[in-house]
């Protein structure tokens, strides 16, 4: 299911149509940051400063319309660990984040949720007809530890029904450059409970080309979402560095990228 871009002057995010309340998935491209963060970084935790962050997050809600004077993030740890939160919960994003997560879940109208990636699968969840939406940052660990199966569950716990959830995998490594060792691939196996050689191809010695956003697409059909009510974006982030921030691509010197979502008020 294709995704849709957008530009505003140089600021360039995509949508999935399949969400139907306001998101966006960014670029790294249209701010105003300089040399390696250049030019829509959007932390403060890359060593850049916070004048340059809140004028970058200024342009993304002009260009996106969402409302991203106060949001929820995270400094994130690779984890499962999915907050339901409140408008309690928010700050400026442009401020050092208050939680250790990877995934927020809220039924609160004009209250965005962000993640932050540079190569890790960016997940929106929506459920419009029961007001209950979330963000996730599935990198593998988090994604093998059943992160989008603890968002699923929260979304549940507000009122959500599976088969009413729309999600949309955004930009990030693609199965053509997600190269893994063996105990990445046992544990995404795990994971979905099949052999997954479907999934997998063979790289150099004992590593392979893993397909995790095809891992984290199917594990959403596990938990009863519908699929197609699931998009996938066939962008990757390392491919397509010069639109992307990619930790790979840059041995780790690079900015960040959000997915955001809020309920609409």
């Amino acid at each position: 299911m294709s995704f849709e871009r957008h530009e505003a002057g140089a600021l360039r995010y995509y949508t999935a149509p399949v969400i139907d309340t306001p998101h966006a998935f960014t670029t790294r491209l249209g701010g105003v940051s300089t040399g390696h963060l250049a030019s829509l970084n959007l932390s403060v935790r890359r060593g850049d400063s916070e004048e340059n962050v809140r004028e970058n997050w200024h342009r993304l809600a002009v260009a996106s319309g969402l409302h991203l004077d106060r949001a929820v993030y995270a400094r994130q740890v690779h984890s499962s660990i999915v907050r339901i939160v409140t408008s309690a919960d928010a700050q400026a994003p442009w401020l050092e984040p208050r939680f250790e997560c990877d995934g927020f879940v809220t039924s609160e109208p004009g209250l965005p949720v962000a993640v932050f990636m540079a190569d890790c699968l960016p997940v929106l969840l929506c459920d419009r007809k029961h007001g209950v939406v979330a963000a996730v940052h599935c990198g593998w660990r988090s994604s093998v530890a059943d992160i989008l199966g603890q968002a699923v569950g929260k979304m549940v716990s507000l009122g959500a029904k599976p088969a009413d959830i729309s999600a949309a995998i955004g930009p990030g490594i693609g199965k053509c450059c997600f190269e893994v060792g063996p105990e990445v691939v046992a544990a995404a196996r795990t994971l979905l409970g099949r052999d997954i050689s479907d999934l997998v191809r063979p790289g150099e010695g004992d590593r392979a080309f893993l397909d995790l956003k095809a891992v984290n697409a199917e594990r959403l059909t596990q938990l009863g979402l519908e699929a197609e009510r699931i998009a996938v974006s066939d962008l990757c982030t390392m491919c397509h560095a010069d639109e992307f921030w990619s930790h790979r691509k840059t041995n780790g010197r690079r900015g960040v990228q959000t997915a955001v979502i809020e309920l609409e008020r």
